[in-house]
């Protein structure tokens, strides 16, 4: 579910029960995650964020978005 939102899966850990995930990916491409993973562990699962940095936006992004407000 995270590479089809734009991201890119840096590490994973088994920790005693369970997995830590760790990847980037862009701010915009995480609205609505929480319930997705909520839906697809039956709730078990959760997920923390932070900033990491700011990359430019792919064209197509970019042309999305000029198009909008254009």
């Amino acid at each position: 579910n995270l590479s089809g939102r734009r991201g890119k899966i840096e590490g994973m850990e088994d920790r005693k029960n369970s997995k830590l995930i760790r990847a980037k990916v862009p701010l915009g491409e995480m609205f609505g995650y929480a319930t997705d993973l909520r839906s697809q562990t039956q709730g078990r699962a959760s997920y923390t964020m932070q900033f990491d940095s700011y990359e430019p936006a792919p064209k197509s992004i970019v042309d999305e978005v000029m198009s909008k407000n254009a």
